[in-house]
């Protein structure tokens, strides 16, 4: 069996593929793409997977080609969709291409003079000139309408399974461009392969059939699982929904580091295969370390940090690992005065807070900062009683009732953690 194919089993991310696909990847260095729908101004960790699919079939010697659809955003996948997907206008979908185009680039290898380098395309580029005339005279006349409505992705919104809402007409063109995709690339770039999710099976051969009666010649599909949390829930979503994205401004690598660090045993033993490039050996031994000290919690730590480094950096990763700290008392007074503003606040989500003058917080003696000021404290009388039980924190530091706050005492210039025993905390901000 061809290595790539080999590793992609072992680690739990092969689905299907097509007949003669193994023989072609022993054949020759081969070129496969995957295509990245410009649905926002980032990727998320649900395409991980696709991306980390391309780097290994690199690893392996072969070339990979990340196509972001410019022309099929306008449109919208229906694989996997209950709902037809609103359009975006073409200033913003442009905009999408350039930052997907930008984040791709830091997964893959793309320069040097190496005969695998990989390569962005965006489908824009090819269908921007083709008419609707000359799209359904030369293409859409080599698959038949039966042909596309057999497509379990078409078939589930027809029928409306599920609670589909049927299928708009420009939906249902979408796997014959995808299809002319795989056949456009195949004539220009020789790829002679396209990967994707499993839900991406019906549109994949929808192009190994075009390139069959258009080109009379032979290409081939492969797909990969989609990933669920091990209680079947949906994978890469936090409990109100929200994606975690790859880009630090829409998700805080210290999020994105927590999102990973707090995955359960049985998912982490399968996710630390799915998302880092640790060996078989590696992961096994590590699996069987964690078995034997699970609360030392090993196996999760491993995985937020290899995939904590490998989206953002090694830097980012120290900052998370300290930021997280931080809650549980193993940082020091500086660790939290060096935060940002975003992961502090993300950190300390929903905890109470203050405004405050800046001149009524720089040089105010503690007694009054925690009871009139802020009123973290009913009064002056608490305030001096629980400072005398020891038992009142400033950034993380106990304090006796002759402190008083220095600039330098600011997170982030602007911030103060107030503590009363363990864990009633609030913030002071000041302004």
């Amino acid at each position: 069996m061809n290595p790539f194919i080999e590793e992609l089993k072992w680690r739990g991310l092969y689905s299907d593929m097509m007949p003669g696909t193994d023989e072609q990847l022993n054949k020759e260095m081969t070129t496969a793409y995957i295509g990245f729908d410009p649905t926002a101004d980032s990727l998320h960790i649900g395409s991980l997977i696709q991306i980390k699919i391309l780097a290994h079939f690199q690893q392996h010697g072969h070339r990979p080609i990340a196509l972001v659809g410019g022309a099929t955003g306008m449109i919208g996948d229906p694989s996997g969709k209950s709902n037809e997907r609103n359009l975006l206008d073409e200033a913003t979908l442009n905009h999408y291409v350039d930052c997907l185009k930008n984040q791709l680039s830091k997964f893959l290898k793309f320069d040097g003079n190496e005969a695998n380098n990989a390569e962005l395309v965006n489908n824009y580029d090819w269908m921007k000139e083709f008419s609707f005339l000359e799209f359904i005279r030369d293409i859409g006349k080599n698959i038949t309408v039966n042909y596309m409505m057999a497509k379990e992705s078409v078939k589930k919104r027809i029928t409306g399974e599920g609670g589909a809402e049927g299928m708009s007409f420009t939906e249902f063109t979408y796997q014959l461009l995808q299809g002319y995709d795989f056949l456009h690339l195949y004539r220009e770039k020789n790829v002679k392969l396209q990967m994707g999710g499993s839900d991406q099976w019906g549109n994949i051969t929808t192009g190994t059939e075009l390139i069959r009666r258009k080109a009379q010649g032979e290409a081939f599909a492969l797909t990969v699982p989609l990933i669920t949390k091990s209680d079947g829930s949906k994978f890469g979503k936090s409990e109100a929904g929200e994606n975690y994205w790859l880009d630090p401004k829409r998700t805080s690598p210290y999020k994105f580091y927590q999102f990973w660090v707090n995955a359960t045993d049985e998912d982490a033993e399968r996710f630390i295969k799915f998302y880092t490039f640790l060996s078989k050996e590696e992961i096994e031994n590590l699996i069987a370390e964690h078995k034997t000290a699970p609360h030392e919690r090993k196996l999760q730590k491993k995985l937020a940090e290899e995939v904590t480094v490998w989206v953002h950096n090694r830097e980012e990763f120290e900052k998370a690992v300290k930021a997280s700290e931080i809650l549980f008392g193993r940082s020091t007074a500086e660790d939290l005065v060096n935060l940002d503003e975003a992961t502090f606040l993300e950190v300390f989500e929903g905890v109470p807070q203050k405004e405050i003058a800046k001149n009524e917080v720089v040089g105010s003696n503690v007694i009054d900062l925690i009871s009139e000021k802020s009123g973290f404290l009913k009064s002056k009388g608490e305030a001096k009683r629980e400072l005398q039980g020891n038992s009142i924190s400033i950034n993380k530091e106990k304090v006796a009732d002759t402190f008083e706050v220095a600039e330098k005492d600011l997170i982030d210039g602007k911030f103060l953690l107030l503590q009363k025993g363990k864990k009633n905390y609030f913030i002071v901000k000041a302004i």
